[in-house]
């Protein structure tokens, strides 16, 4: 195994962070979603409305999952920075190692939320289709 300088880990720093920025964005954008969804289906209840739960409930638990699995990327790149710091080389390649299949499971999360989200999308292309609200 290369010996890791302190430099290799903070590269994974503005990755992680943009990142963890996006995935915010994306869950606030998701509850401005699901409170519009809220006040319409309250004022005219629709079915079409109701469809989308399920892959609205299912993106916000995703949306959590890529962000604790970044913070966890964060998180441990930090610490293989530290046991870089005190010459525990070994197993700062480890940590980073570690790290980096946080960020590998993160980025897998946020693919599999972006084909959720076009669920919802096709729900709504359906309707116009059939010319229905």
């Amino acid at each position: 195994m290369n010996e890791l300088s302190l430099t290799t880990p903070a590269l994974l720093f503005p990755a992680v962070s943009l990142l963890l920025l996006a995935y915010t964005n994306r869950y606030l954008g998701l509850a401005a979603i699901i409170r519009r969804l809220y006040d319409d289906h309250r004022a005219s209840p629709s079915a079409n409305l109701l469809k989308q739960i399920g892959s609205l409930r299912q993106r916000i638990r995703l949306i959590q999952w890529m962000q604790s699995a970044g913070v966890l990327s964060l998180f441990l790149c930090v610490l293989a920075m530290f046991e870089i710091y005190i010459g525990a080389h070994r197993l700062a390649g480890l940590t980073f190692g570690g790290s980096l299949i946080g960020m590998i499971l993160s980025l897998a999360l946020s693919l599999w939320e972006l084909k959720t989200s076009s669920v919802a999308l096709n729900i709504l292309l359906s309707d116009l289709e059939r010319g229905t609200d």
